[in-house]
């Protein structure tokens, strides 16, 4: 395209992306590309600026710059080996025609990025085709570290559904941890806001929380809504919790509980000391015969299927180092409610 041009989002596009709108019409742009377009005010949205993460909806009009004609250089898939694909097969607990669960092993990243190396599930996704075309697209992510379930559209239109459904809070996502020290009530909200550090803020790859009768005079803060509930304890050193993202911020949950003095066990980034906790709600590590690793799992997601319209729940077991410390604290992962926030159990 040598000129200007303005085009309007089709109906048959739906809700979605700018920056995946943009890939899907001009396949030929680079992710880079399109961000600094948008950047530079090259590229706008019924006339105003725009980030290449902002979302459009059919009827609104974009303008386009004069773009390459030459295709982006081809991008090599990222490689995976007959174990990393019986891995990632492994972990799928169930899938139609239309979406496929997972249970997300620890220590596996959602997506590349920053320090996260090649083998990601993003990456894997060529080995979750079952007879597709196309590879299943991720729909939103876990942290590296988190264990447990992760959903993935295998279509455009089912993509842009969850992603519809994740963004109205129409989805309900409950998660277990293990964390340092036992709160106080047994059962409650935390409703801190959450920003970036970095900026005079401490560490750029943490977020910081902010009090909700503070967040006025921090305008990158962003409200963020956390409930917990207690599910059983040990003396004054070590509790199972619940919790569920009402909001779903980045860390959200490990940020919110450890600004709480009760870090998840295993969290090297918000449990600070990684000395033994003797009760007080410091330090992330507990001692003793428990692994180190991260103690946080999403046991629970309830959704509706996006076509079926089927409310459909699904539990992931927990993973092999979470199931060893439950086993050496006697707690049943049956003992319990499946949901204890007042749904269905």
């Amino acid at each position: 395209m040598s000129a200007v041009s303005l085009l309007t989002v089709s109906e048959a596009e739906g809700e979605q992306r700018l920056d995946k709108w943009f890939k899907r019409r001009f396949p030929q742009l680079t992710q880079g590309h399109v961000e600094k377009m948008c950047r530079t005010g090259q590229v706008r949205v019924d006339s105003a600026r725009c980030k290449a993460s902002d979302r459009i909806v059919p009827g609104q009009t974009i303008r386009i710059p004069p773009l390459p004609d030459h295709a982006a250089p081809v991008v090599k898939r990222v490689s995976y080996t007959p174990a990393d694909a019986k891995m990632i097969q492994d972990a799928v607990l169930w899938k139609d025609e239309h979406m496929i669960i997972l249970n997300k092993p620890p220590g596996l990243p959602s997506q590349g990025g920053s320090g996260q190396g090649d083998r990601h599930v993003d990456g894997l996704t060529e080995a979750l085709k079952f007879g597709y075309k196309e590879r299943p697209k991720l729909v939103h992510r876990l942290d590296k570290d988190t264990s447990g379930l992760l959903m993935l559209a295998r279509t455009d239109r089912v993509a842009r559904a969850l992603s519809e459904m994740l963004r109205h809070r129409n989805t309900r996502k409950i998660y277990w941890a293990a964390v340092a020290g036992v709160p106080h009530p047994r059962k409650g909200s935390i409703k801190y806001g959450l920003m970036k550090g970095g900026r005079g803020y401490g560490d750029s790859e943490k977020m910081i929380c902010v009090h909700p009768a503070k967040m006025a005079d921090y305008p990158d803060a962003k409200r963020a809504h956390t409930d917990y509930f207690t599910l059983w304890f040990l003396g004054n050193r070590i509790s199972w919790l619940a919790m569920e993202p009402v909001t779903g911020r980045t860390h959200q949950l490990r940020a919110h509980i450890a600004e709480m003095g009760f870090p998840i066990i295993g969290d090297g980034k918000y449990g600070g000391s990684s000395t033994e906790n003797m009760g007080d709600g410091w330090g992330a590590g507990i001692g003793g015969d428990l692994s180190r690793k991260l103690h946080l799992h999403a046991r629970m997601l309830k959704v509706q299927h996006p076509i079926t319209k089927e409310m459909m729940t699904f539990i992931a077991p927990l993973p092999e180092h979470m199931a060893r410390t439950w086993k050496t604290l006697d707690w049943g992962e049956n003992d319990v409610p499946l949901d204890p926030f007042g749904g269905d159990e």
